[in-house]
């Protein structure tokens, strides 16, 4: 880096003046926020609305977080697929809990969920994963996520021997789901809603189970 890489750093700022939340704004639960502002950034053309960034415990004790895509969400909570057998299925089994972060940079507003994790029916991950490409379907079979592998080749080759097993017949059960293949469900203690304010003054609340039924909701500082 050079040495006026920092002092270019410093000066990189953005104000935010796209909008305000208040409390009045909010919804009763924090499934029917998130569904509105959802709706709101599939209909600003936002490019893959639903990414979000997962954050897990490692098993070394440090915190690994990566991008994947939701899949459903609603009053159970927000569902995500995987290999089982890959590094964070490996800390999910560990320590069943998640963060995640959705972040809409254009529409300058974040959403923060925390929660408990659980592993979706068999069912559910069966209708998933026969919804998904041929290529896909293939790609689920041919990764041992996460582990190291010798080269690109050996994935290439990997793919081609299960294309052969599972020849591309129509059918979206054609390539069976693997056993090591699934989804997972954060069932959020909490959610918080994030608005970019001008000056820094950004909006946020914060939702909280309540013991009940219900949720409490608070207003935090930026």
């Amino acid at each position: 880096m050079t040495d006026s890489a920092p002092e270019t750093l410093a000066a990189m700022r953005r104000d935010y003046r796209a909008a305000s939340l208040r409390r009045a704004d909010l919804s009763a639960s924090p499934v029917a926020q998130f569904a509105r502002w959802f709706e709101e950034a599939v209909a600003a053309g936002l490019r893959e609305p639903n990414a979000l960034v997962l954050a897990t415990l490692g098993l070394d004790g440090l915190p690994n977080s990566r991008t994947v895509l939701m899949k459903d969400f609603g009053e159970e909570g927000v569902t995500f697929f995987t290999n089982y057998e890959s590094r964070k299925g490996r800390e999910l089994a560990a320590n069943p809990a998640a963060s995640l972060t959705f972040f809409w940079r254009e529409l300058e507003r974040q959403v923060h969920v925390r929660g408990r994790v659980e592993k979706t029916s068999r069912e559910e991950s069966r209708a998933y994963f026969f919804s998904r490409p041929y290529e896909s379907r293939i790609g689920a079979w041919a990764s041992t996520q996460s582990a190291a592998i010798p080269d690109r080749a050996w994935l290439d080759r990997r793919a081609a021997e299960f294309e052969a097993q599972y020849p591309d017949n129509g059918q979206p059960d054609g390539v069976p789901l693997p056993d090591f293949w699934g989804g997972y469900r954060v069932v959020p203690e909490s959610v918080e809603f994030w608005q970019g304010g001008a000056g820094r003054k950004h909006d946020r609340f914060l939702y909280r189970r309540d013991g009940t039924e219900g949720w409490t909701i608070e207003r935090l500082s930026p």
